[in-house]
């Protein structure tokens, strides 16, 4: 139904809604590092739109293919938005990519994460909606949740469960990622929310967790910022804590000042996230 490719590859909005726009392209990359592969053109009833799908694979994975005695090793997993952002400078916006794929391998390779699996979603021409609280967004959730998830769970080795499932994004992208977990905590239990558009729809998000009454969700939060996102950022860091969310257990919060709204910035915070979802237990 969908096609696949592998690589096997060598070791928003400002708060007035403008990019920060980088022109440099990055000179240092030629290739991904790791294994990749892309499902082209994988469609959505629920959204009636196709977008590519990139999937990275930890080292130990072809692997654990390979070799029976790993043949029940499975691998949390990672969704992320604007997926075509994350890795490959050729296809991310201005030229510049988050370096999941760098910054995985080197600490798994220092042993400081878990291995896992990354799942990058393709943005689309409708990205503002489908990435919000409206109709589009709620069927873009529905999306991943019964038409990509399934997908994913069927087609590579993951751990299925909520424990082991993640989302992350930046910008309106940071706000769906928060979204589809504070809706969805039964398939989703860690929300990476890097420079998050909190502020849109007057404040909808911090008011969904402000007026919430009913038990503490089984969640972690991660919310950082620069100058952008400043207000609405520590806005949602108190809503979530009047709420009982500890800072270290359940939110892990960093400002980082003077850091502009953009890929590399988030390329330069993104191992904290990781660190706080997936740090290794030795």
């Amino acid at each position: 139904m969908y096609l696949e490719e592998k690589q096997s590859l060598l070791p928003e909005e400002t708060v007035k809604g403008k990019r920060n726009l980088s022109k440099k392209r990055r000179s240092d990359k030629i290739k991904i590092v790791g294994d990749v592969r892309y499902h082209r053109n994988f469609y959505s009833s629920f959204l009636d739109n196709k977008r590519d799908i990139i999937i990275w694979l930890p080292p130990s994975y072809k692997l654990a293919l390979q070799n029976r005695k790993d043949s029940r090793k499975h691998y949390p997993v990672l969704y992320m938005h604007d997926g075509q952002n994350i890795m490959d400078p050729k296809t991310s916006y201005a030229g510049m990519d988050w370096r999941v794929d760098e910054t995985l391998t080197k600490l798994i390779n220092q042993n400081k994460v878990e291995e896992i699996i990354v799942v990058g979603i393709y943005n689309s021409a409708d990205r503002l909606s489908e990435y919000s609280d409206s109709e589009k967004g709620q069927n873009y959730m529905k999306f991943i949740i019964d038409e990509l998830k399934p997908f994913i769970d069927a087609e590579y080795r993951t751990l299925a469960d909520k424990e082991n499932t993640a989302v992350m994004g930046s910008s309106m992208g940071g706000l769906i990622s928060f979204l589809i977990t504070w809706n969805y905590p039964d398939v989703f239990s860690k929300a990476s929310c890097l420079s998050s558009s909190f502020y849109y729809h007057d404040d909808m998000a911090i008011k969904l967790v402000k007026d919430y009454s009913g038990p503490k969700k089984n969640i972690k939060i991660y919310i950082d910022h620069g100058e952008d996102g400043l207000v609405r950022g520590q806005k949602m860091f108190c809503a979530l804590n009047k709420k009982g969310y500890l800072i270290g257990s359940d939110i892990d919060y960093y400002y980082a000042p003077g850091a502009e709204h953009n890929e590399k910035e988030w390329a330069a915070r993104l191992e904290r996230p990781l660190l706080f979802f997936f740090k290794k237990q030795i």
